[in-house]
């Protein structure tokens, strides 16, 4: 009886263990306004993101999307699959870049995708 206690016991500490692990992987997600009133502080960071598509441009599996969250709008560059179409919800997942050029365009403060939900 005591070694099956023991046994739940070590069940439960690590399927807690396990938990917060999968916790701390996810992105912290934040308000767009929040991202573009400080992007140093964000800079370089897994953040998380929900929002609209506003606009959207690119070709070949490469392009920007702009999201709107009611709070700011953000430019989110796309690698390696297409943009989302206009007015579709979206989480995206990625890392801040304070200043982005893609396309002869500079962009201040672009999520650079990394996950992307609808």
């Amino acid at each position: 009886m005591r070694l099956l206690n023991t046994a739940i016991r070590a069940g439960f500490v690590l399927a807690i263990a396990a938990m917060l692990l999968l916790l701390a992987a996810c992105p912290q997600q934040l308000q767009i306004s929040e991202l573009t009133s400080d992007p140093g502080r964000y800079a370089d960071k897994e953040v998380a993101i929900k929002g609209t598509v506003t606009q959207s441009f690119g070709a070949m599996g490469t392009g920007m999307y702009q999201v709107d969250d009611g709070t700011g709008k953000i430019w989110v560059y796309s690698q390696n699959r297409d943009v989302p179409a206009k007015n579709v919800r979206v989480g995206v997942a990625g890392r801040i870049q304070p200043t982005f050029t893609f396309a002869g365009k500079s962009f201040a403060t672009v999520l650079r995708e990394t996950d992307r939900r609808r």
